[in-house]
């Protein structure tokens, strides 16, 4: 009898684990337990249990402790699925750091890669060789290859026939009894073919059968001439004998209800260089339909198909053409994508576009846009246009997304049909976009399940919307985001009986007992779909529009320590969910409220960057840091008198710091860097974690009196800037260790000067701060008030925006950029050093191999492509860590919260061994990239004044190249 929904069955699987999994990776706290409960998709499944594994005989453990508990068990990867796949309310296995291994095979033409590896990161190891993988989903950026491959995912380019399962070569997967088969190794093979020959037996038997059945293998090769990710792979029942490659090509969508993929060799397709994409404009979607039987004989990458709800959507994005507001109703779209390996490949390939096209009438002049700006922002948009609608969608309600594909042959039938029936049960709201080449169609409308009658509702719709593509069309629920809890009531209606009675032999052979992700993709229950439903109720302006889609979670500096965004948010949510009960919540609701603020404290709020970079990645543009800041000014709002007396007296405050660091000094002399380290470690325990932690790379005290020294005066007409220089660097000095001597504020007016300008100091420079500092602790006001002083005297010490002001940290750069005057010129190092000295310097690039770290605010600023190329014009080998998003520092928190900055720079010292030293544009995060990367990190102005020398003469008011 199965012990699920047994708590003491829980407990005692936590405890045997423990005996070899460390018990901070055996989650089963309220907090976190909830975190994990989303994904996606429209569903909340709270687990009972969270483990992080961290190896296959960890997972192998897992499972053999589950299976003698009767205990599910779901994979969970990224948790981007969106048809409910990654959800559990067992136990739930999720991918640790070690699982991200990858290795390139045949100069590129394989990878084999772990399940942990976001699909962004193997296209860029296969960058250097022109190839990537095949499947490329909309949520390449942050899905990862376990969840790529479980669910089939496939995308705008990758069609049929660059799916995983078409290029799959081969698998490592770990079953429901633990045997592990690598199908690489032939010593694995053999071992498996000896051990599980009855399982391979049947499956070889399930071939023959259904290659007897001509009606059915028919319908298999119908079905799969398509997209379709319903149900099993049954094509592979048809397309190999062999029982090992039948089970291979099994697991492929199989959604980790056959076993665990440990790793996946995929044969690489061509990654062509040369890319141009156009918008085509069409004045109905039956002569858009046309347009797409028509390109359907052309060389073309990708066909999106976009209604007129979907480009009101995103009309009004940066960079999208004009035009798309003027648009009438009843329009549609094409975004086409054409590539090649040359100009006259892609030339030849646009041509032959245009004559497809010749005769259909559209609206705008069809124009291929080549320059990779435009490219990459049609296509980012096109990407995000699942949660843009989410984030118009009315506050309360979620968004659905149905994924369906139609023979193309019928697509413009097929949309028509289906758009009467979305209008015939009341949804007039929902867009359309899609994969047309292959008559892959999404529609994304909102859902609300709490009003009566709502659910009913769906359930009406799902039904006719079942019946008509997978029946009267012969097409596909899910095409490519997998079936999931969402289609599971419906396989056996589009497979039909003897298809469906084949798929339940094949979960049988593989897990008997039924504990690998139940429910998902089989259920004999009818209304699985419309249970477990997900609430998503008001909880703050900043993150309301949210849809949990987890495209932020990759760039997060605390996704491996704490919460990442999207579960910041999810926490918020059940919290006002909790606490609009009001009068009506109960003793349990109250403590529960309460254990939930204590726990947020330190997993949402205390480890929280706050940096912004989430928004980067968010297609809606939600700073999740916002948030937290809200919630730290709420709760330090009565400190607002201490934040006001050190800002009033901040120059005190800066020498108060540079005398800390002075007495460090001193401490680390005596005591060295391990006793300091345990001296201040245990000074920050007992003062309940209030007093920084001492790391070994602080640097020293900076002098200010440098910024006393004119810069550049004299007879010689110079051109003027004015130097701003930040507290950060007003404060720390050069690294005790570090062969560069000199202090930020030192190398930097050095380097005006060498590059013939006149420097301008403002007024009381040791006074001044551009209120970040008050800003992310909460203290709005003294943030204000610190931003209006600055303000006020850079534009004195620039005559009101005539000279440029040049900040030596990025961070406050882009601080300023939202709170001053519009008409500064507020310039940071990278781009300062890149537009502005490159062409006043004669530069002798180093041989030394060097580390460059864009900061967050650079990668906001867009300036991370600026960033390489300044390290680039300065040295011959420049190495940019990998999946280094955000090093955690955030101001200070590297003294408050150290282990943010570790586990943000986990895995860097190893890519940067190699270097002789780092550069960045923020000292505070050149510490914490200096103490986690073992060698020294400096400011990028310092490697430009190390291999410049002036030019000959520079002319005045010289343009910037």
């Amino acid at each position: 009898m199965s012990a699920h929904g047994n708590p003491q069955a829980y407990q005692e699987l936590k405890a045997a684990l423990a005996a070899e999994i460390p018990g901070e990776r055996l989650i089963d706290d309220p907090l976190r337990t909830l975190a994990y409960g989303s994904d996606a998709s429209f569903y909340r499944l709270i687990p009972q249990l969270v483990v992080r594994v961290e190896s296959e005989a960890e997972l192998i453990r897992v499972l053999a402790e589950c299976h003698s508990r009767r205990l599910p068990v779901t994979f969970r990867a990224a948790g981007t699925s969106l048809s409910g796949q990654a959800v559990t309310d067992s136990v739930l296995i999720l991918l640790g750091r070690a699982w991200r291994g990858h290795e390139i095979l045949d100069h590129g033409a394989a990878i084999r890669l772990q399940p942990g590896v976001i699909g962004a990161r193997a296209n860029q190891l296969l960058a250097p060789f022109r190839r990537k993988i095949g499947p490329d989903p909309a949520s390449l950026n942050s899905c990862m290859i376990g969840g790529i491959a479980a669910n089939n995912a496939s995308g705008m380019c990758c069609g049929t026939a660059q799916n995983s399962y078409r290029t799959l070569r081969d698998i490592r997967v770990i079953l429901a009894d633990g045997t592990l088969l690598d199908t690489v190794d032939a010593d694995s093979r053999e071992a498996f073919r000896h051990s599980h020959a009855a399982l391979l037996g049947e499956l070889e038997r399930l071939s023959r059968e259904t290659l007897a059945d001509t009606a059915l293998a028919d319908k298999i090769r119908h079905k799969y001439r398509l997209k379709n990710t319903t149900g099993y792979a049954l094509n592979s029942l048809v397309d190999f004998t062999d029982g090992i490659e039948i089970l291979k090509h099994l697991m492929i969508g199989s959604e980790g209800t056959l076993g665990f993929i440990s790793s996946i060799t995929y044969d690489t397709v061509v990654d062509e260089p040369e890319k141009a994409a156009a918008l085509a404009i069409f004045p109905d979607m039956a002569t858009t339909c046309r347009a797409t039987i028509a390109l359907k004989q052309t060389p073309v990458s990708a066909v999106e198909l976009m209604d007129r709800a979907a480009l009101r959507s995103v009309q009004d994005k940066p960079g999208m053409p004009e035009f798309l507001g003027a648009l009438p109703d009843g329009v549609a779209a094409l975004l086409i994508d054409v590539r090649g390996n040359d100009e006259a490949v892609l030339e030849s390939r646009e041509a032959q576009v245009h004559a497809a096209l010749e005769g259909l009438k559209t609206l705008e002049p069809l124009t291929f846009m080549r320059d990779s700006v435009t490219y990459e922002r049609y296509w980012k948009i096109r990407k995000g246009l699942f949660p843009a609608v989410g984030a118009v969608r009315e506050t309360g309600t979620t968004v659905v997304i149905e994924d369906v594909a139609f023979p193309v042959e019928r697509l413009d039938e097929g949309v028509l049909a289906l758009g009467e029936v979305f209008h015939r049960h009341g949804y007039r709201d929902a867009i359309l976009f899609g994969h047309a080449l292959e008559g892959n169609l999404h529609f994304v409308f909102p859902q609300g399940f709490e009003k009566p009658g709502e659910v009913e509702r769906y359930q009406a719709l799902m039904d006719e919307v079942a019946h008509l593509v997978g029946g009267e069309y012969g097409g596909s629920l899910k095409a490519e985001h997998g079936t999931g809890r969402n289609m599971a009531p419906y396989v056996e209606l589009e497979w039909g009986a003897d298809a469906y009675a084949l798929m339940w032999r094949i979960k049988a052979l593989f897990d008997p007992a039924n504990l690998l992700n139940p429910e998902v993709i089989l259920s004999r229950n009818p209304t699985l779909h419309l249970e477990n439903l997900k609430p998503l109720p008001a909880a703050d302006p900043i993150v309301d529009k949210c849809i949990e889609c987890g495209f932020c979670e990759p760039v997060c500096p605390s996704k491996d320590l704490t919460l990442t965004p999207r579960q910041r948010i999810v926490i918020r949510r059940e919290l006002a969910r909790l606490e609009a009960l009001g009068e009506r919540a109960s003793n349990d609701d109250k403590a529960r409220i309460e254990r939930l603020w204590q726990d947020y404290r330190y997993q949402g709020d205390e480890t929280c960057a706050a940096i912004g970079l989430c928004a980067t990645q968010c297609p809606v543009d939600i700073n999740t840091g916002d948030l937290i800041r809200n919630l730290r000014h709420e709760r330090n709002i009565g400190k607002a008198g201490v934040a006001r007396t050190i800002g009033r007296h901040f120059s005190g405050a800066t020498r108060l710091g540079r005398g800390v660091l002075n007495v460090a000094a001193i401490g680390q002399a005596v005591l060295g860097d391990k006793g300091m380290t345990k001296v201040s470690r245990g000074l920050r325990n007992f003062s309940g974690g209030r007093l920084p932690q001492w790391l070994p790379s602080m640097p020293r005290a900076a002098s200010i009196k440098v910024l006393s020294r004119p810069v550049g005066s004299g007879d010689v007409a110079r051109d003027k800037v004015v130097y701003l220089p930040s507290c950060a660097t007003r404060v720390f000095g050069a690294g005790r260790d570090d062969q560069e001597s000199r202090s930020v504020m030192e190398l930097t007016l050095a380097l005006l000067d060498k590059a013939g300008y006149e420097v301008i100091i403002p007024a009381m420079p040791g006074h001044l701060c551009c209120g970040m500092a008050f800003q992310s602790k909460g203290q709005f006001t003294e943030a204000e008030h610190k931003a209006r002083e600055l303000n006020r005297e850079l534009l004195a010490a620039s005559q009101n925006g005539r000279y440029p002001v040049l900040s030596d940290t990025s961070p406050c750069t882009l601080q300023m950029r939202a709170t001053l005057d519009k008409r500064l010129m507020l310039l940071e190092p990278v781009a300062f050093a890149h537009d502005y000295l490159l062409p006043r310097l004669e530069i002798t690039p180093t041989t030394e191999r060097i580390a460059v770290h864009v900061t967050c605010s650079s990668a906001r600023m867009g300036l991370a492509d600026k960033f390489v190329a300044l390290a680039k014009a300065c040295a011959k080998d420049v190495v940019v860590p990998a999946e280094i998003d955000c090093c955690g520092f955030a101001g200070d928190k590297g003294f408050a919260t150290p282990e943010l900055n570790a586990s943000a720079l986990h895995g860097l010292a190893d890519q940067v061994k190699d270097c002789a030293a780092g550069y960045s544009n923020s000292r505070t995060c050149e510490i914490g990239l200096s103490q986690h990367g073992g060698i020294p990190y400096r400011s990028i102005l310092s490697l430009v004044d190390r291999v410049s020398r002036p030019k000959t003469a520079v002319a005045p008011g010289q343009a910037p190249a």
